[in-house]
């Protein structure tokens, strides 16, 4: 497909949502649609699936707004970023948020079949979201992920972690045994 469509479908599809219009986004999705967002643990198929995911996200985050500052693409695959602005509200995520706007960087990368969008994974990080809402992001993954978030590995017995999460050996090692 050519890279200037692509760019159509997808600032077409970033201003819908900046509106909240999911009959406007939906037009611009193929039949197979497969929506992602890695932060949520979220995959949508499907039209159906789609509209109830962006029915669900808006009103979670009733004032989201994206704007996309750049592109690339190969004529297969677009790859956007920007910066999306959004207020966590609601009991989706088992937490009470703070009622500020957050503001966060983003990338997406889509895929198109048909001239339509057929894929999009939407990357964001999910710390500072949290972080800027006042909100746990150990809380926000126990409720996403259930037990697979579980708790935060802890340092085996005569190691520590630094602040990177890089293990360390004790400073001594027994007797015989070399570094």
């Amino acid at each position: 497909m050519d890279g200037r469509r692509m760019l159509e479908l997808a600032q077409a599809l970033a201003a819908a949502k900046s509106r909240r219009d999911v009959p406007a986004a939906m037009k611009l999705f193929h039949p197979d649609m497969v929506l992602e967002t890695p932060a949520f643990g979220m995959a949508a198929r499907g039209l159906a699936e789609n509209e109830k995911a962006l029915n669900r996200f808006f009103t979670s985050f009733p004032d989201y707004d994206v704007a996309l500052d750049g592109h690339a693409s190969n004529g297969d695959t677009l790859i956007s970023w920007g910066t999306a602005r959004m207020t966590m509200t609601g009991g989706r995520f088992g937490v009470v948020a703070n009622g500020r706007r957050a503001e966060l960087p983003v990338f997406i990368q889509f895929t198109f079949k048909d001239s339509l969008i057929a894929g999009e994974r939407f990357f964001f990080d999910l710390s500072a979201l949290c972080a800027q809402s006042g909100v746990s992001t150990d809380a926000v993954r126990r409720k996403v992920f259930g037990d697979a978030a579980g708790p935060e590995p802890r340092p085996k017995r005569n190691q520590q972690a630094d602040v990177s999460g890089t293990r360390h050996l004790p400073a001594s090692l027994p007797s015989g045994q070399g570094r």
